[in-house]
């Protein structure tokens, strides 16, 4: 299987489990000229913001470590893009989560990380 169908299947996988958990998914997949998000949902009062990373076994790290800084930038930017273009004002609640999926194990992480511009 080629990464982008891999990485298609683990997103599907995560889209359930935290559809499971109570969010309510808006988009998957979400592209503009800014960047990529892989999941955008609703988790209560929050927007959330969710990156989906597998790997399928520790030897090359955890899969929440490939959410380094760069790359929780890059998914801020887009958030922000995704935020302004879809009209949203000051006052929404937004929240950045990572889903961790190893092997079979998924773990969704609250609030993974900051808003962080720069």
């Amino acid at each position: 299987m080629n990464q982008r169908k891999t990485g298609s299947v683990y997103e599907q996988k995560a889209a359930l489990e935290l559809q499971r958990q109570g969010y309510k998914i808006l988009e998957m997949n979400y592209h503009c000229k800014v960047g990529e998000i892989d999941i955008i949902a609703k988790d209560k009062e929050y927007l959330v913001f969710v990156e989906v990373k597998y790997r399928k076994n520790a030897k090359a790290g955890m899969p929440q470590e490939a959410v380094h800084f760069q790359k929780q930038k890059k998914i801020s930017k887009t958030a922000a893009f995704y935020l302004m273009s879809h009209g949203y004002r000051d006052n929404v609640s937004v929240r950045f989560d990572v889903v961790s999926i190893l092997g079979d194990k998924i773990e969704v992480l609250k609030n993974a990380f900051p808003y962080c511009f720069g």
